[in-house]
């Protein structure tokens, strides 16, 4: 008896999220159920046809063909175990034209494929030349230009929610989390929050992001990939390189450069080169859609100012990962250049002091010699004195005499110290994030047990059972060491004072300090910020002198460049 020769079916089924969201007739016309029970209808009905196999592809755009289901079907395409293809219309194998009619005009053909749309009437073994090259073709142009239609309806969507100071993106940045009774509002997540003051405040004080995320490591902290994983959130990166991650500097910068932690939502700095791919590109600055006070700030628009002030700045490190104290404040009284930096170690300690730039590459200036100790003696009074000052105004604009004072002043006015958070309890944040760690690290001696049974039984090959062992393996010492630093950042949070007001000089405190001006002799000038042309300079070692003489021969006329010699 001679064997029956007939068509290997592949039935393919795509759902996008558009028809997901939808609740009409050709909604239902479109589900996974009405396609797959339709084209299993049609193959039943045929003598020479049989069913191979079903490929479904749910919650995928019909623009791009970069489909996990697609791609198994064409791999099994070019291996010969399907040589027909089902498809409730020609919309369902996709909407780019252009893909679409080279697969039903080309590939389909050379592979010898029977391509068959139900309800647009199309078979590939019937079809005549108008069929194939005219009405197939307007077909998938017209199926085209209605994904171009939607995602433009899509994009200005995105964009009103953007105005509207709606967060739209798919996982809110490291601190906050979705607030449950609002949507699209962010709300501070309290140990995450915690977290990002720390770190601002590590940085106004001079601190590297280097530093920063060695000190976070050095306490227990989990990166924000790792906090993630422990809160159960299905949330992946192109940033991780081992299977457990850690800080990084470039992580704390991304934080200290990301303004939604002042309030201000900004959003729309990428888009899409086209509807058709993937591919995204970065929009000018001035294309960005911001909108200010959307959602409860974690630092103050003055201190996230600061941090980028200080981040411009030229300087090298200063010791303990962090950059020098006065980078970018010292200039020349004289000349109005910047001083630099020298250090000399003798007999085991660091001398450091600063000079003129503009002499030390022998210019026709002062050497303005200041040595640390002096100027960070000059600069603490300077400080000390206007605080006085505006205690003083505040005290008799109130009535009370200086007095009273007001609980923590002095601590409201620099922000944090130490990293300290005034009217949180953080070691109830610490002990709680501890027990979340804790509950994390017990899952993995059982999964690990787990994967051996599935060797065991053959689920898994011997070299897969060990490398999901040793990836369970590697997190779990992770998570071990953490608790172990955490315990330890706990036990010295309960010991030391809630509130420590601290007395050295940080870059915390240089926060209102514009520019500090070196005069020959020792002596400094102290601007602060909003201050012009010299008004209001505190003085320190001497009388207040006179501007530059850069400065004023330029305004008199004279020639710029025989003005600084």
């Amino acid at each position: 008896m001679e064997e029956k020769t007939g068509y290997r079916a592949g039935i393919y089924v795509r759902l996008s999220r558009e028809d997901q969201g939808r609740h009409d007739w050709q909604a239902e016309s479109n589900s996974i159920r009405s396609q797959r029970e339709l084209c299993g209808g049609f193959v039943r009905e045929q003598g020479d046809m049989e069913v191979y196999d079903t490929y479904v592809d749910e919650g995928f755009s019909g623009a791009d063909f970069d489909r996990p289901e697609f791609r198994r079907m064409m791999a099994d395409i070019w291996a010969g175990k399907v040589n027909c293809v089902v498809v409730k219309d020609l919309s369902r194998l996709g909407r780019d034209y252009i893909e679409a009619g080279r697969l039903i005009q080309r590939i389909f053909p050379a592979l010898c494929v029977r391509f068959i749309a139900v309800t647009d009437r199309f078979d590939s073994l019937t079809a005549d030349y108008r069929e194939t090259s005219l009405v197939v073709p307007v077909k998938n142009f017209v199926n085209d230009a209605y994904c171009l239609d939607i995602s433009q309806k899509v994009r200005s969507q995105q964009r009103i929610r953007r105005e509207r100071g709606e967060f739209i993106g798919a996982f809110p940045v490291y601190g906050y989390r979705r607030d449950p009774s609002q949507r699209g509002r962010l709300t501070p997540e309290p140990y995450g929050a915690m977290v990002v003051r720390d770190i601002f405040a590590w940085r106004r004080e001079g601190m590297s992001a280097l530093g920063i995320a060695r000190r976070l490591d050095l306490r227990g902290i989990l990166c924000p990939l790792e906090y993630r994983r422990c809160r159960g959130e299905n949330f992946a990166t192109g940033f991780a390189v081992h299977p457990f991650s850690r800080w990084s500097g470039a992580a704390v910068g991304r934080i200290l450069s990301d303004e939604t932690y002042t309030g201000t939502l900004v959003q729309g700095k990428s888009c899409k080169l086209s509807h058709r791919t993937k591919i995204r590109r970065m929009r000018p600055r001035e294309e960005w859609v911001r909108a200010e006070h959307t959602h409860e700030a974690i630092v103050s628009p003055e201190e996230f100012r600061s941090v980028q002030e200080l981040g411009r700045c030229r300087a090298r490190p200063g010791g303990d990962c962090g950059i020098d104290l006065f980078a970018g404040l010292l200039y020349c009284r004289d000349c109005g250049g910047t001083m630099v930096r020298r250090s000399c170690r003798r007999e085991g300690a660091e001398r450091v002091s600063y000079i003129c730039g503009t002499a030390n590459r022998g210019g026709g200036c002062g050497r303005h010699t200041i040595r640390r100790e002096e100027l960070e003696r000059q600069v603490e009074e300077s400080l000390k004195l206007r605080e006085r000052k505006e205690e003083g105004e505040k005290s008799e604009g109130e009535g009370l005499g200086g007095c009273e004072r007001e609980p923590g002043a002095v601590l409201g006015r620099y922000g944090s110290r130490g990293g300290r958070i005034l009217g949180e309890d953080r070691t109830a944040l610490l002990e709680a994030e501890l027990e979340r760690v804790r509950r994390e690290a017990a899952r993995y001696p059982f999964l690990r047990s787990c994967v051996r049974e599935d060797v065991k039984g053959g689920a898994l090959s011997g070299e897969e059972g060990e490398a999901l062992e040793e990836i369970y393996r590697e997190r779990q010492q992770g998570l071990e060491e953490a608790i172990r630093r955490q315990e330890q950042a706990l036990i010295k949070e309960r010991t030391v004072p809630a509130e420590v007001c601290e007395s050295r000089l940080n870059r915390a405190r240089l926060g209102a300090v514009e520019r500090i001006w070196v005069c020959e002799g020792g002596r400094i000038q102290v601007e602060l910020s909003g201050q012009k042309n010299g008004e209001g300079c505190e003085a320190c070692g001497g009388s207040k002198g006179g501007w530059p003489r850069k400065a004023v021969r330029q305004e008199n006329g004279e020639d710029e460049e025989n003005g600084g010699k």
